[in-house]
């Protein structure tokens, strides 16, 4: 299936950066992210281990852009001076707390929302075949330090930039979550809806001079997330590790299937546990109290290393179910399960036969598949009445100087 990017009849320009507004002035001085063309090699490269060969990609690199300004910490979301700015094109914009909503609708009844700075995206709700639209994400809300909201679930962007030197320099990776801000809206509700998101490392970080783009596009039958990287001005290589977490809503995962991941090798890993996962406490308990490390040791491990923990220092209680093949092209996920599939077809559903309602997951320029099941004990539509899925990588990109890695994930609703 093709996914078109929208075009505006009139761009936003873009204004000089105002001091209550956090737009990052490395992204309105700097020239467009651009998908790389196939060409020489040394661009981007896959890391076969830590500090040893390169196996090279076939991304050249792009054009060079202006040196990256230096980028404060961004403010809170100017919801007023946002919804002046980028206001129409069927998007609206809400005050959440600290963070601000951007809400996308369609005149087909479709609709998406996406909450800066964090570019965690909460709903997403498709029209259906029974003429009304539903929510296909499971989010939830619970009060953080302070009183604040604390949103989770969703389909998130998990992607960490370290310097890709043997054992690294010994600062910790990069990450835009929580930096993400507004670049630009074009599309119109008759068609199609584009939300443009930018972030950049600043200069003093390891990964100083990597550039990060995040469009978030809702179609008519889809939603699409698509991410683009480059080591923009970094005279060194980069290495670049991503993973998109999608909270699917269901009735129970008893009621629910994977299917057309037969044939798909598994690695079994403890659950991921990034900033916007939904874990059963129980779950890390019984995690915590096996050999496998404590919950606070995983949660360590995974903001620094994200699914690079999967490779080193075991992989927790749930690795000691072995690797296979799935044989299963109708995989009920009755059980507990965590698991990443490798050699896995670029499209696979999941299936709620309780709520009647199936979703395609499509993926670029990621290799692997995680799948995440909380299990069927959990009450029914509730909490945890949710399946985990997403396009992940095992091995890290890595981005030579001006090189431009991309990838992206699309969820396709069947049910019109």
């Amino acid at each position: 299936m093709a996914f078109c990017t929208p075009t505006a009849t009139t761009p936003h320009a873009t204004p000089p950066p105002l001091t209550s507004s956090w737009k990052q002035l490395a992204f309105c001085n700097s020239s467009r992210l651009t998908g790389a063309t196939a060409a020489a090699a040394g661009g981007v490269q896959r890391a076969r281990s830590a500090g040893v060969s390169l196996e090279v990609r076939a991304l050249a690199p792009a054009s060079t852009s202006t040196s990256t300004a230096a980028v404060a910490a961004p403010s809170p979301p100017n919801v007023d001076y946002l919804a002046a700015e980028f206001a129409g094109h069927g998007v609206s914009f809400e005050a959440v707390g600290g963070s601000c909503a951007v809400k996308m609708e369609l005149r087909n009844g479709s609709a998406a929302h996406v909450l800066l700075p964090g570019g965690l995206v909460t709903s997403y709700k498709p029209a259906m075949w029974h003429g009304a639209p539903t929510e296909v994400l499971h989010t939830t809300v619970a009060e953080g330090p302070g009183g604040r909201a604390v949103i989770r679930g969703g389909v998130s962007l998990d992607l960490r930039c370290a310097a890709a030197s043997a054992g690294g320099d010994g600062m910790p990776p990069w990450s835009p979550s929580g930096a993400w801000s507004l670049r630009d809206v074009r599309g119109s509700p008759t068609g199609s809806i584009e939300v443009e998101l930018a972030s950049a490392a600043p200069p003093e970080e390891s990964s100083g001079g990597v550039e990060a783009r995040y469009v978030v596009t809702l179609h008519p039958e889809a939603l699409a997330s698509e991410f683009t990287v480059r080591n923009a001005t970094s005279p060194s290589p980069v290495a670049l590790s991503a993973a998109v977490s999608t909270h699917l809503r269901v009735s129970t995962p008893d009621a629910t299937y994977a299917v057309g991941l037969q044939g798909s090798d598994y690695r079994a890993m403890d659950p991921a546990l990034s900033e916007f996962a939904i874990v059963p406490p129980d779950f890390m308990s019984r995690t915590s109290s096996s050999s496998s490390p404590s919950a606070t040791t995983l949660a360590q491990r995974w903001a620094t290393k994200g699914f690079d923990a999967v490779l080193s220092a075991g992989g927790g209680a749930a690795a000691q179910e072995p690797d296979g093949e799935e044989d299963d092209d109708y995989k009920r996920m009755t059980a507990e399960m965590c698991r990443i599939y490798s050699h896995a077809p670029r499209q696979f559903t999941i299936i709620d036969r309780g709520r009647r309602n199936s979703i395609c997951v499509q993926r670029r320029g990621f290799e692997e598949v995680y799948v995440f099941s909380p299990g069927s004990k959990y009450q029914w539509y509730g909490k945890y009445a949710y399946v985990c899925v997403g396009p992940t990588m095992l091995e890290p990109i890595v981005l030579s100087s001006g090189a431009t890695w991309s990838g992206a994930q699309y969820l396709r609703n069947p049910n019109l």
